[in-house]
């Protein structure tokens, strides 16, 4: 059988002619009882609203003359005020009463009162904003010489609500002559309330409207229904004419003997079928609520199961959700992450930074797939790298409505890294140890054979010397005897001999020489090139270190500032020995910071001008250079201590867990071959400033 929407085709015609058959008897029903139930209500509507009308005059035409008989036995301002507070008090009608002169100025007021009921009705705006109501219908009341109402006027108070309110004015006359105005101020919203019976407005909405249906005041003491019933009647009062509007909500209709009993009947058999398919359909509807729920769960349960941290952003950058993976690697609850700008587990020094990261972002540009690197801050105030790699986040219909972003916490993989690279620095310095003893042993090696060759000809030297001494002596005249005789015997040496004895003499000086050539070889390479000094520019040198000293600062979480002065000349040094000197000051400023406490960690490289110092005239006399440059570097470290700053430049001393304590040591001796002193001293507010000079041509 042919299905349609998951119901085969003849089963779903008869419930749709079903549905249709209960439809149309239930419009038939309501149909007729509506019309047999509204001619009632309204017809009632229409009599109470009467009544209303018929209520309202009345209450206005007594509170009229309870205005009236204050001005009875000619009253003083003081008493007339004390029977309007009374009055007020009596009547919540009124919210206002003046008794003003003939020119009716606000200076013209001789006594007035306000209601206790409420707040000061013009304390916000002031009277004033109403002098012009004030004026007319006084105007009206002097020419019919009778009480006289005004338009109705929305007065706002300071509470911020507000009021709709409607001005009376009474002419006083005394002996034919006009001699002030009593003018009250009512509240429309108050004469509803007080004049009408409550058994008349039970249930029903009862309003004053403007001739165009504006709503002016209300008193609603029923709920609103489906279907309301309206009836108005006109409230003519002298100066103004008000709408009376009455609203009731219709209740169920009476049933109709006979015909509707039958039409109820079939109905409810059809309600009966429709039933049993609702019911139904419920079971299947909650068998497939069921699923979802098991889906969800499954999903959630994987999603808290994941150690990758996962965070999903709106396209305003507002996350929106978290897992409980991210909220333990950062150490924050969700609460605490949704809807929080800026991000807390951001450093602080990295807000910007990331700021205008997360616009580039939310711009639309798409980060590289394999991810990128950041640092994130732990809510006790520790640093850790992630790797983070984000998408955009498409929903059913496929559009964009956010960025999806994991995270993986990489600290152990650094630390790996870290540890692998200690090992092969560990490796590289046993290589250039054991280079030291392969030169120590070739050193050993090619003085040997210089000093063995010095030692042999010197042996020769002396045999040949005694074996001259056997040959008998010739002497040559009386004065060469008397000669030897004063100073000894004079052995004269036959040319064989004495080229012999010179052979030997010149090849221990070539032997000598020799070993000299090795140990200077030596000492040049200890050394490094001392005197191979040349003129380079101090940017060059700062750049040329800060590659290194960058990958350091990565690893450390530190940020490299350089500071290199315009202008300036070019710095005499051994280019080799000065960068080795600006790197090893920069690693030790860099570990200093390693510390979870120091959240501010920057290093500042900076050259500039200085002026020489005694030692630094002294090192370089008789002809010391006409500039100088001075290289700091400076960390934001906890300091130094007295005990260590006592013996920083020792050779071997050291507070590094690995280290071999010769870098300060090595730095110092460099920087004083060239001329200079490396000093230190402490930096504001906190850390170290290493310093040194060195000579630059004019």
């Amino acid at each position: 059988m042919k299905t349609q929407g998951g119901l085969p085709v003849r089963r779903r015609w008869l419930w749709l002619l079903l549905v249709g058959l209960v439809l149309a008897l239930l419009a038939m029903l309501v149909w007729l009882a509506a019309r047999f139930e509204a001619s009632q209500l309204q017809d009632k509507l229409e009599r109470d609203v009467q009544a209303a009308v018929a209520d309202i005059r009345t209450g206005l035409t007594r509170t009229v003359q309870n205005l009236q008989a204050l001005q009875f036995n000619d009253p003083t301002p003081a008493s007339w005020q004390a029977d309007a507070n009374k009055l007020l008090r009596d009547s919540r009608v009124l919210i206002r009463l003046e008794w003003r002169d003939a020119k009716l100025q606000p200076q013209g007021i001789k006594a007035q009162a306000e209601s206790p009921f409420s707040a000061p009705v013009f304390a916000r705006l002031g009277r004033a904003q109403s002098q012009g109501e004030i004026e007319q219908v006084c105007a009206n009341a002097r020419n019919q010489n009778a009480p006289t109402y005004s338009n109705s006027y929305f007065v706002s108070m300071i509470e911020g609500i507000g009021m709709e309110v409607m001005e009376a004015c009474l002419p006083l006359v005394v002996g034919g002559q006009l001699t002030g105005y009593l003018v009250a101020t009512y509240s429309l919203g108050e004469i509803l309330a007080e004049f009408l019976e409550r058994q008349l407005v039970a249930g029903q909405e009862i309003s004053f409207t403007e001739g165009d249906g504006t709503r002016l005041a209300s008193r609603s003491r029923g709920p609103r229904g489906s279907r309301v019933f309206t009836a108005q009647h006109l409230l003519d009062l002298p100066g103004n004419t008000l709408v009376l509007r009455m609203s009731r909500s219709g209740g169920a209709p009476a049933l109709f003997p006979n015909v509707l009993t039958a039409l109820v009947a079939v109905m409810s058999m059809a309600l009966l079928a429709v039933l049993a398919l609702l019911g139904k359909d419920t079971r299947r509807r909650l068998t497939a609520e069921r699923d979802l729920a098991d889906a969800l769960a499954f999903r959630k349960a994987m999603e808290d199961s994941l150690v990758t941290g996962l965070r999903a952003r709106d396209l305003s950058g507002r996350t929106t959700y978290v897992n409980p993976a991210f909220c333990e690697m950062v150490g924050f609850s969700a609460q605490e992450l949704e809807q929080v700008e800026p991000a807390p587990y951001w450093p602080k020094s990295l807000v910007d930074e990331y700021t205008k990261r997360k616009a580039i972002r939310l711009a639309g540009n798409v980060p590289p797939r394999e991810g990128f690197e950041s640092i994130f801050m732990r809510k006790d105030g520790s640093l850790f790298p992630v790797l983070i790699i984000e998408a955009p986040l498409i929903n059913a219909q496929g559009v964009q409505s956010g960025w999806m972003s994991a995270f993986l916490d990489i600290s152990e993989q650094r630390r790996v890294q870290e540890l692998s690279r200690a090992s092969h620095e560990r490796l590289q310095a046993t290589a250039r140890l054991a280079m030291v003893g392969e030169m120590a042993s070739l050193l050993s090696h090619e003085l040997n054979q210089p000093l063995a060759a010095i030692s042999s000809y010197a042996t020769g030297s002396v045999n040949l010397l005694d074996g001259m001494k056997s040959v008998p002596m010739h002497t040559e005249g009386a004065c060469e005897a008397g000669q030897a005789g004063a100073m000894g015997q004079v052995v004269t040496l036959t040319p064989a001999q004495s080229a012999d004895l010179e052979a030997v003499l010149n090849r221990i000086a070539q032997q000598a020489e020799r070993a000299g050539k090795v140990i200077k070889s030596v000492h040049d390479f200890v050394r490094r090139r001392d005197q191979a000094r040349e003129a380079v520019a101090p940017l060059a040198l700062v750049e040329a270190v800060l590659p290194l000293v960058s990958l350091q600062a990565r690893k450390l979480f530190v940020q490299v500032n350089v500071e290199v002065a315009e202008d300036l000349p070019l710095v005499l040094c051994d280019r080799t020995m000065i960068e080795q000197v600006l790197l090893n000051l920069a690693r030790n400023g860099m570990q200093a910071m390693d510390s979870p406490e120091i959240e501010d960690r920057q290093l500042l490289i900076r050259v500039r001008r200085s002026e020489p110092t005694e030692h630094d005239i002294a090192s370089i006399a008789p002809d010391p250079p006409k500039a100088w440059l001075a290289f700091s570097v400076t960390d934001m470290g906890p300091g130094l201590t007295d005990e260590v700053k006592q013996q920083l430049f020792t050779p071997f001393f050291t507070t590094k867990a690995e280290g071999m304590g010769l870098g300060l040591s090595m730095c110092r001796t460099v920087v004083e071959q060239h001329g200079g002193a490396l000093t230190f001293e402490p930096n504001t507010p906190q850390g170290t400033v290493f310093s040194f000079a060195l000579p630059g041509q004019a």
